[in-house]
């Protein structure tokens, strides 16, 4: 800490350094590690849970008689739950804090998954799922928050790094073992061992999380908060990020929604552990999303979403092919390029939001969920009435969206500047 922020005289400074009085974790120090590890569990229960059904969904037609775009609503009713609570739990989080609203949702969470397997009928699963998928819109919308406030400043990024690797570990981990289990035991066994996975990571998080010490509670005041999202709405920038980010998700949903499905045809007929082992390729996306800033870097923010969208078309077009190496290439590029522009679109919604940042980031969470409902119902039901191609429709239409979206924003931004330019002129 420097003089001027002690008072102190350069001279006493230098010779009695001031210890260094911010409290908050930072790596190496006590609690920091417990942190980390409880919130990176929280992270995995939160996706192994949120998308436990998705890989089974093959499975799931076959044992209620039902459709591909029926099924599908096992994956949507989770994420659409999750996108409609999430702002008024970042709200509830304001006031009752961040680590009571965390281990409120995951018991909530942990404990319908306990339920899910022994639903009776597509329906009871589909209305378990939705309460799930809300349940959870705790975690994401208070993560970030605990974050902030209680790791310092230059930790930060690292800490969250961690928390979004439980997410993909979770999402990833979730979908092949229940591949693998539903193989030997159907799918009922496999989603109850998600549960139990998931129960184990709920406690461990709340006796490992260590109690904030730098929250300050605040009131809930419905008119501030709708102010603030309205604000945020009125924003274009921001608008134009919600939708880039929302029909990325379109894209990726649809595509992992559905693939089960067409693996398990001819001329491919895999069984269900291969099929599951296929979400391996989420392991791509954690690469290309950790180098979106340095392409952001080298091309600007547009420039690395027209890459992004350039290469999720280029995969969803070699998809087309009857070859499962071509396919597998085709779910890289994919992934790839979904990480990517997801990266890019998020971390522009922090960096545009002056006031409101919470508010802003769970727009955003809203808009990228409602697009993964949207593609995983979409997507199946392109499915059943073109195949695989009508699939792939539906995402090059989406990719074309970001694309005209980015050039619009490009665009805009061009008048902006020369309105500055003739004002200062």
């Amino acid at each position: 800490m420097s003089p001027a922020d002690t008072g102190a005289s350069t001279v006493v400074a230098a010779a009695s350094p001031v210890p260094d009085s911010d409290s908050r974790l930072t790596p190496g120090g006590p609690g920091y590690r417990r942190m980390s590890f409880a919130l990176f569990l929280a992270g995995m229960a939160t996706f192994a849970l949120l998308y436990s059904t998705q890989a089974l969904l093959p499975l799931i037609s076959s044992g209620f008689a039902v459709s591909a775009s029926a099924a599908s609503w096992t994956v949507a009713a989770a994420t659409g739950g999750l996108a409609l609570f999430v702002l008024p739990m970042s709200a509830l989080s304001e006031r009752f804090g961040r680590r009571t609203v965390m281990t409120a949702s995951l018991v909530v969470a942990v404990s319908l998954g306990v339920l899910v397997p022994f639903a009776p009928s597509l329906g009871a699963l589909v209305a378990l799922r939705f309460l799930q998928g809300a349940a959870l819109a705790g975690l994401p919308a208070s993560a970030t928050a605990y974050l902030a406030e209680e790791v310092r400043p230059k930790a930060l990024v690292t800490a969250i790094g961690l928390f979004v690797a439980g997410n993909s570990v979770g999402g990833m981990s979730g979908r092949v073992i229940t591949g693998w289990v539903a193989q030997e035991w159907g799918w009922r066994v496999a989603v109850a061992v998600i549960g139990v996975i998931a129960v184990g990571c709920a406690v461990a998080f709340r006796l490992l999380l260590p109690a904030p010490t730098h929250f300050t509670p605040g009131s809930l005041r419905p008119r501030v908060l709708a102010r603030t999202v309205r604000d945020h709405l009125a924003n274009p920038l921001l608008c134009r990020l919600y939708a880039i980010g929302a029909l990325f998700m379109t894209v990726f949903g649809g595509v992992y929604t559905v693939i089960g499905y067409r693996l398990t045809e001819a001329p491919f007929s895999l069984p269900q552990g291969l099929i599951g082992s296929i979400f391996l390729v989420y392991l791509v996306g954690t690469v290309s999303a950790s180098t979106a800033g340095r392409l952001v870097g080298r091309l600007g923010r547009r420039g690395a979403l027209y890459l992004a969208g350039g290469t999720t078309a280029a995969g969803l077009v070699v998809s087309l092919a009857d070859s499962l190496p071509l396919v597998l290439l085709g779910l890289v590029l994919i992934t790839a390029g979904f990480f990517a522009g997801h990266a890019v679109a998020s971390s522009a919604v922090s960096k545009t939001a002056t006031a409101g940042r919470a508010q802003a980031s769970a727009l955003y969470q809203s808009a990228y969920y409602i697009g993964s409902s949207t593609g995983s119902t979409v997507g199946a039901m392109a499915f059943h009435a073109g195949g695989w191609a009508g699939t792939v429709g539906v995402g090059v239409l989406a990719v074309l969206g970001v694309v005209t979206i980015t050039v619009l924003g490009s665009r805009a931004a061009r008048v902006e500047r020369r309105g500055v330019g003739a004002t200062a002129a």
